[in-house]
């Protein structure tokens, strides 16, 4: 790639979105940014920029990241990285959480990403070339009680990108699936962190529901450092499959998988003796 390049980022009316296209278009990049939100996204960036082309696209439907894939390549010639960053958290337990309530998560988190991917992949791969920047989160590795739509959406992002990368390595193409932890975004306040409508006492969701609001605005981490080493690591020759930002993500995934591999070796012995005698 050269040192300018196209960007293709979705979610970027606010948080690591936003963050992301503004650095992007400081550093002489094009842009091509999509959200639901397109006033408030044109809003934020307001001076009048060529290289900056914002388009409104509802990620869930293939038709409409298609039209935005095909605006992007008429406008600019091309597309270099793609960064998959649209998603939201929904908190409730499993019998909480309705079946439309779910199925909307893993719509935006999971199959927005994948239409994403789909669309841009036959430009990526005719140019023999391009990076894809999958955000997850820690609850793609960790599973978290009142999270499973997004734990299950997240852990899927992970192994969608492990398994992408092996398809398209062929093609000079580079993944990264990225595991944030907590930094402060807009990503939990009213209205972006969604919550479970139907409540059961017993699963504390109102005491939950006040916890995550009090504490955004309090995350440790830097959504302006979180958005430079995205626009460092495309630079890279060999750059990470998987890369966990945030030191609190580094703990906890890491004492995540010790305990994991005690509990392999407790019960080994079972996991061994399934063969045929």
């Amino acid at each position: 790639m050269s040192n300018k390049k196209v960007w293709f980022i979705t979610g970027t009316s606010k948080g690591f979105g936003l963050a992301l296209t503004k650095l992007a278009l400081s550093q002489g990049h094009q842009v091509i940014a999509t959200s639901r939100n397109i006033e408030e996204l044109k809003n934020s960036i307001t001076e009048k920029q060529d290289n900056f082309l914002p388009l409104k696209v509802d990620i869930t439907s293939d038709k409409e990241v298609k039209n935005a894939v095909q605006q992007g390549i008429e406008k600019f010639g091309r597309i270099d990285v793609v960064v998959n960053n649209a998603g939201y958290s929904l908190v409730g337990s499993i019998e909480e959480i309705t079946d439309k309530e779910f199925r909307q998560t893993v719509n935006v988190n999971l199959f927005g990403t994948v239409n994403i991917l789909r669309n841009v992949m036959p430009h990526l791969r005719k140019q023999q070339l391009g990076h894809i920047i999958n955000i997850a989160s820690n609850a793609g590795y960790v599973g978290f009680a009142n999270a499973t739509s997004y734990n299950a959406s997240k852990f899927a992002v992970v192994g969608i990108s492990e398994a992408l990368a092996q398809e398209v390595n062929d093609f000079g193409i580079k993944v990264t699936v990225v595991a944030p932890g907590q930094f402060r975004t807009s990503f939990m306040e009213k209205g972006s962190m969604q919550f479970a409508k139907n409540r059961i006492s017993v699963y504390g969701l109102d005491k939950a529901e006040e916890l995550w609001t009090n504490y955004s605005g309090q995350q440790i981490g830097d959504p302006e450092k979180f958005v430079k080493i995205l626009a460092e690591i495309v630079e890279l020759e060999n750059p990470p499959l998987r890369l966990l930002l945030g030191m609190d993500t580094y703990d906890l995934i890491k004492e995540h998988r010790e305990k994991e591999m005690q509990e392999f070796e407790t019960w080994k012995h079972l996991t061994l003796s399934t063969n045929f005698d």
